[in-house]
């Protein structure tokens, strides 16, 4: 059984949390974990290398995570794997300093044969999307395909302004500001690495 993670990373906090009682385990970095304890939400554990952080909780599993050649959010991934754990969504990743955004995009395509990872923001979601994905409830929200780098022989099917075979490449040429016009929108495509950004 595939359980499921909300995990919490020390970006832009949640403005609105989402039912935690669906999910198997909360967690946190460090530094996010302030943001819980104000909300009175206990994590099943955080971890970290702790310099983001005044007071370490003692009624909390602290998992200390020193090594400074990854990210927290990357040693946090790798704790989640071991512990079993598969379908994470995953809030504060974006916002405050982009350089943090990127970076957690980058960590998102270093994990993508092994966790499947949704993140959540104040404007949507976004993901990175297998080369068939189907996106349900989606009518009028703004989509946008984002190439990381590139991804090539893109179809869409329920956008404004559809793709018919066609390549993205960041540095040329990206998909931002689309419109669904169905419910349920379907992307494929066949080679490369492509973000699919749902704004509300």
């Amino acid at each position: 059984m595939r359980k499921n993670v909300f995990l919490l990373l020390n970006g832009e906090a949640p403005t609105k949390l989402p039912n935690l009682s669906k999910y198997d385990i909360i967690c946190a970095t460090d530094g996010a974990y302030q943001y819980l304890k104000n909300n009175n939400i206990t994590p099943d554990f955080i971890s970290g290398d702790f310099d983001s952080i005044l007071d370490i909780p003692n009624d909390v599993e602290v998992i200390s995570t020193p090594n400074q050649n990854f990210t927290d959010f990357d040693k946090i991934l790798q704790i989640l794997f071991e512990k079993g754990f598969y379908n994470i969504d995953v809030f504060g990743a974006s916002g405050k300093e982009q350089d943090h955004f990127l970076g957690n995009l980058h960590t998102a395509l270093q994990w993508k044969e092994k966790l499947k990872l949704t993140f959540f923001d104040n404007f949507g979601y976004y993901f990175l999307a297998e080369t068939e994905t189907k996106v349900k409830d989606c009518l009028d929200k703004t989509v946008s395909l984002f190439p990381f780098p590139k991804a090539s022989n893109i179809t869409t099917k329920g956008l404004q302004y559809p793709l018919n075979n066609e390549d993205l490449d960041f540095c040329k040429r990206i998909g931002t500001r689309n419109k669904a016009i169905k419910g349920n929108i379907k992307i494929t495509f066949k080679t490369g690495d492509l973000f699919i950004f749902i704004n509300n």
